[in-house]
């Protein structure tokens, strides 16, 4: 039985020409209008078109300064190591590339696989902390698109798996090492360890996802596997819609350390592009170095050989037949629907 693993992620324009970054704009706007409340089809586009206009000219000059975002490569390169370790596994497993906003979009990844003809697909989002508008968006738009071709098909979703524990060890690693390499010691006084996650909008709180819980208790966990007793953590929120959005936002963290230095550690993310590229090695460095804090940023490890053990292991049960409670899955709390699976959600429902 070969099984077809639609590996997700958001994508981000490789081209930064106006058009790539409209298009790219207006899907994310529409994808999230229910956030403008209760309008009409025809409302929400529109209005998604204005948003578009207003942000494009800001973040097409944030891609030309990073010469175009790397995400889309780096996520496809993930998806080769996966495949490869599927083979090496001796596991009857193919690989897909899915993006939420970027070619090639999720409907193209479950196209592919309905030609390839597999038995089952299992959606593995790459997001490493689960989230309203990344995780369960992503897998809502494969099942969708499994049901527009009719296809008579097992699927199984994963969300939440950041409890993983060689995740856990990489990330650890990632950030130790680069102190190391800098000669910084992330427990001294002087030296400040800021976890950057990305932003969500409190209404998908308000809703029930648990996404601040995962950052809480994950940026936690780091803090301990490093040995550091005091760190903060700051949300990067982007202010396209005048709605609440999760606290404190990063820049304020930062100008208010009493400290010489600051380590940053974008803990949401695992991939380079432009939050990490632009938002943080840019502007949020300009914003402490005004307030004279030396700046360190610690890259993400996408091409981390164990991360491809990592996803490996989330699809494995599915792929070999075996309940998945053996790996510790359970159903998923943030996405309430049969099948649904995470590492995240508490042992006693």
């Amino acid at each position: 039985m070969t099984t077809g693993v639609v590996v997700l992620n958001f994508g981000e324009p490789a081209e930064p020409t106006r058009q790539n970054v409209l298009d790219y704009l207006e899907r994310i706007f529409m994808n999230n209008a229910d956030l403008e409340g209760d309008t009409t089809e025809e409302e929400a586009l529109d209005r998604s078109q204005q948003l578009a206009e207003r942000r494009a000219p800001g973040l097409i000059e944030e891609y030309e300064e990073i010469g175009g975002s790397p995400l889309d490569p780096q996520a496809k390169a993930q998806a080769d190591a996966l495949q490869t370790e599927f083979d090496e596994r001796n596991l009857d497993a193919k690989t897909y590339v899915g993006m939420q906003f970027t070619e090639p979009f999720i409907a193209n990844a479950v196209a592919q696989a309905h030609e390839d003809d597999v038995d089952q697909i299992v959606g593995l989002p790459v997001y490493p902390l689960c989230g309203a508008s990344t995780t369960v968006a992503s897998l809502e738009e494969l099942t969708d698109a499994v049901a527009e071709l009719n296809w008579d098909v097992p699927v199984h979703e994963i969300t939440g798996w950041h409890k993983h524990p060689t995740y856990n060890r990489i990330r650890a690693s990632n950030i130790q090492q680069y102190a190391d390499e800098q000669g910084l010691d992330l427990a001294d006084e002087d030296t400040e360890l800021v976890f950057s996650a990305h932003g969500t909008p409190t209404h998908y709180l308000d809703e029930g996802s648990r996404y601040d819980v995962y950052v809480d208790e994950f940026c936690d966990v780091m803090a301990s596997e490093l040995g550091v007793e005091s760190y903060s953590i700051g949300f990067q929120n982007h202010g396209n819609r005048k709605i609440p959005w999760t606290e404190p936002e990063v820049e304020d963290v930062v100008t208010e350390i009493d400290a010489e230095r600051v380590v940053i550690e974008p803990i949401s993310f695992m991939h380079e592009q432009s939050e990490t590229l632009s938002e943080l090695d840019d502007e949020l460095r300009e914003e402490a170095e005004e307030v004279s804090l030396d700046f360190y940023r610690v890259p993400v490890p996408h091409d981390d050989k164990r991360f491809s053990d990592v996803l490996a292991d989330l699809v494995e049960p599915f792929v070999a037949d075996f309940d998945p409670s053996y790996y510790q899955f359970r159903q998923c709390h943030c996405k309430d629907t049969p099948g649904a699976m995470c590492l995240n959600a508490p042992f006693n429902r």
